[in-house]
């Protein structure tokens, strides 16, 4: 049985609550769930000391029992400093897409022929 920690959601539309769970992870993901571990606010502010409760030690001792964390618990951990998350980068993703390069240069042409009328 692979297990997982990872996020259920609760609340109600468009004010989402999340809890933090051990579960299999085979079930649904607000489905059963083997222990609660903690959650997560979002609509409390970055600030707030009660956005992320999470139980470090019951933490600890499902990852030595063979747990994996998804992305997002794993920030959650990597803040509390229960665990490392290395930094992602996809530099691909900044870049503007074909339709965005084709006005930028539209633009520019533009700019010039602007320029040398005025001349």
């Amino acid at each position: 049985m692979s297990l997982k920690i990872r996020l259920a959601r609760g609340g109600s539309k468009k004010r989402p609550y999340y809890t933090v769970v051990v579960a299999d992870a085979r079930s649904p993901r607000d489905g059963r769930f083997i222990e609660k571990l903690g959650s997560w606010n979002p609509m409390l502010g970055k600030d707030d000391a009660n956005r992320v409760v999470i139980n470090g030690e019951r933490i600890q001792h499902w990852i030595a029992a063979g747990a994996q964390p998804t992305d997002r618990v794993l920030r959650f951990m990597d803040e509390a400093g229960l665990a490392k998350r290395e930094a992602r980068s996809n530099p691909e993703k900044a870049k503007p897409g074909k339709k965005a390069e084709e006005r930028a240069k539209e633009k520019a042409a533009k700019v010039e022929e602007a320029a040398a009328a005025a001349e």
